[in-house]
């Protein structure tokens, strides 16, 4: 029991200190890396990548590769989508296939073209480079504008157009709330596209085990139905596939999936008949591997008075998902369990759009999603304290759910259970000592340097149907 006389076993752990468990073995080195997994006769995989955003591949030669001692095979993408199926895709769209290798056509600078499995890793790379490919290079876009134009060079021709997903929600009287309000506003935010950089690169040992019909998998994953799409990929029953899940993943931001180098591996260990090691150099990881974060533009348009309240919102999103969509358009889901933040805004139209260009495919980085969908909420509320003068902290405060109004329901359907967003913010004002920092921003710009304070109240949905 409590001093106040609640009972509080059942949330024993909520808010207290606790050491973690793994420090004493990572302290001491002993920690249980892909790269420490060494199996018998095991190959190691190198990779060839495209040089070109989208071009044809007309002709592959690997004879010289093949004669190199210590390489045991060349695998090129043809051979591997012949059997295997695409990997997963979020949106239904059956005419984007995406495959481990590229089959015929590379549609992003730095795809897979080719694999190489050699009794070294060395041995590997040096045979990739001794390796043939002729290409016809193709018209290309890069930009989240121009692919929404039906006369954009294609990514994926027969899907027939850039636009993977689009569609429009609407919650409310926006219209209305534009006709009555006092005040308009109009602006784009651009959310870049960043690459993660995890301690350890992306990692997988896979080792086929005939007699048993089994495949065994050794990878730094960090994700749900990993060995269901692998045994999807593979045409294999998913009580084939057996996951190691002992091994130290070496950091992640959620970006840890690995599905097209368990397939590649996958594939030449049942092929071989040895165990298989793919674990990627930094360039690899940055450039074809999964660690890009999502590339966002926000058009917004917002309705207020002249107290700052905001009555509706307009909110178009155009995501670049690369030219491989991934869980991409499922980051364009999860921000309607939260369209609206903290804030007691009544009516909103949100436009997501979902885009292929010829860039590296894009992944769900940081629990993906909601972060830059708040960076277009919060530049509104500034741009809405800017225009009528007033305090950016009292125009949150006045559009902040009360915390007499919980629970509330936002336009979009969520039920938030509780809050008090107020008492949150004058916290973290008084922790961070805001009169402190913003005199030493104006001492930072008397010296003519750049210094500026930001200030956002973020929601995070803690999970979301992106269905």
């Amino acid at each position: 029991m409590s001093d106040d006389g609640g009972d509080r076993t059942a949330f024993r752990h909520l808010g207290r200190k606790r050491r973690t468990k793994e420090d004493i073995r990572f302290v001491k080195g002993q920690g249980r890396y892909v790269a420490d997994i060494n199996l018998p006769g095991m190959l190691h995989l190198a990779l060839l990548t495209s040089p070109h955003p989208s071009a044809l591949i007309t002709a592959t030669e690997a004879a010289d590769a093949l004669a190199t001692d210590g390489v045991a095979a060349v695998l090129f993408g043809d051979e591997l989508a012949a059997a295997t199926a695409p990997l997963m895709n979020a949106v239904d769209t059956p005419n984007v296939a995406c495959y481990p290798l590229a089959a015929g056509e590379v549609r992003y600078a730095g795809e897979w073209v080719a694999a190489v499995a050699a009794t070294s890793r060395h041995i590997a790379e040096d045979a990739v480079e001794l390796l043939g490919v002729d290409y016809q290079p193709r018209p290309f876009v890069l930009d989240a504008e121009a692919a929404l134009d039906p006369g954009s060079p294609p990514v994926h021709a027969a899907h027939g157009g850039n636009v993977l997903y689009r569609h429009t929600f609407n919650w409310g009287d926006v219209d209305g709330g534009f006709r009555t309000a006092a005040h308009q506003l109009a602006f784009r935010a651009a959310w870049g596209r960043s690459a993660t950089v995890p301690i350890e690169t992306f990692g997988v040992v896979a080792q086929w085990h005939d007699a048993q019909g089994l495949l065994e998998i050794w990878a730094s994953i960090q994700m749900p139905s990993y060995p269901e799409q692998i045994a999807a990929a593979l045409h294999l029953p998913v009580n084939a596939v057996r996951v190691h899940y002992d091994v130290d993943v070496g950091g992640s931001y959620g970006v840890k999936r690995g599905i097209k180098h368990t397939v590649l591996a996958g594939y030449l260990a049942r092929k071989l008949g040895r165990p298989v090691r793919l674990i990627e150099d930094r360039l690899e990881n940055m450039i074809g591997g999964d660690a890009h974060g999502p590339e966002r533009l926000f058009d917004v348009e917002v309705a207020f008075g002249d107290d700052g309240l905001i009555a509706a919102l307009r909110l178009r999103a155009l995501e670049d998902v690369g030219a491989h969509t991934g869980r991409a358009p499922f980051q364009l889901g999860k921000p309607v369990g939260a369209i609206v933040g903290p804030y007691t805004i009544g009516a909103v139209r949100y436009e997501a759009i979902c885009v292929s260009t010829n860039k590296t495919g894009q992944i769900a980085v940081r629990g993906f999603g909601q972060s830059p969908t708040n960076f277009a909420l919060e530049t509104a509320i500034d741009k809405v304290a800017r225009h009528l003068g007033r305090d950016r902290l009292e125009v949150r405060k006045r559009n902040f759910i009360r915390k007499e109004q919980f629970p509330y329901r936002i336009p979009s359907g969520s039920e938030y259970d509780s809050g008090d967003y107020r008492t949150v913010l004058d916290k973290a004002v008084e922790l961070a000592d805001l009169p402190e920092l913003l005199a030493r921003r104006d001492e930072l710009r008397e010296q003519g340097l750049l210094a500026g304070i930001g200030i956002a109240t973020c929601l995070e949905p803690g999970g979301g149907n992106s269905s």
